[in-house]
């Protein structure tokens, strides 16, 4: 029987078949290893989770900079927890003063304060008066609300042992002071003295050491020598006190006569 064209390829065909199928699979192969490179480079420019030792986790970036979600000793955000109250600020905040409690925790100095479920460190104190604190550490001025006294801010000075704070609200104080009793108006002293006569002019000519004459009463009579009679007068004298609380006793003690009667 004879042998058609369509039954067997000539030789030509099949070396160019083979040939074809081998450049085929070839591109094929190129092909997945590009893509296997590409996943592989986007795998590496990916953010990532890794767990440090004590369960603390880190994420790392792109840049190779590391955050850690909580006040770690390395990390560059810290967090406090103030009575129930959460600050977040940074270490440098925390590192601007040596010797104070702050510095110490933050350096983990002989302090093993406690933390909580979020990994901030807890401290036992008034969340009120620790925002002066904090924003005195970040910009080094004394900012807080009128309503807040400046003993409880001083209060939470001394306890951070913060020394510049601590001198500031003592200035503070002594200021505030000065100027209440400047505002204060003057109290004063009163006396009122018995004499006759002949006695007032003296009296009144020797009064010194701030007493001021305010009023003079004329009683009459009181006792009779010889033919004459002697005139009683009361006078009314006054003196300012420029200091609170002071001697009223004294300035009492010091008086010539008393009206009683």
């Amino acid at each position: 029987m004879a042998t058609t064209a369509g039954d067997q390829p000539e030789p030509t065909d099949a070396a160019a078949l083979a040939t074809y199928h081998g450049c085929h699979h070839h591109n094929s192969n190129n092909n997945n290893n590009n893509n296997n490179n590409k996943d592989s480079e986007a795998g590496e420019s990916a953010t990532s989770a890794t767990a440090e030792p004590g369960g603390t986790e880190s994420q790392s970036i792109g840049n190779g900079s590391v955050v850690k979600p909580t006040g770690g000793n390395n990390g560059k955000w810290v967090r406090l927890n103030v009575g129930g109250t959460v600050f977040l600020t940074t270490r440098q905040t925390l590192l601007k003063e040596q010797t104070s409690f702050l510095y110490r925790l933050c350096q983990q100095q002989d302090l093993h304060s406690d933390t909580d479920e979020t990994g901030a460190y807890v401290i036992d104190r008034d969340p009120t008066y620790f925002g002066p604190i904090l924003n005195y550490l970040r910009h080094g001025k004394l900012v807080y609300n009128k309503e807040l006294a400046e003993e409880g801010v001083l209060e939470e000075a001394e306890f951070y042992n913060i020394t510049p704070l601590i001198k500031l609200i003592k200035d503070r104080i002594v200021e505030r002071d000065s100027k209440a009793t400047q505002q204060v108006p003057p109290k004063h002293v009163y006396r009122v003295l018995q004499c006759q006569e002949e006695e007032l002019t003296q009296m009144v000519s020797t009064m010194s050491d701030g007493w001021k004459f305010e009023q003079m009463v004329n009683i009459g009579s009181s006792y009779s020598y010889g033919t004459e009679d002697q005139a009683e007068f009361l006078c009314v004298v006054s003196k300012e006190l420029h200091t609170p609380g002071s001697g009223l006793g004294t300035e009492q003690s010091h008086k010539t006569k008393l009206l009683s009667y």
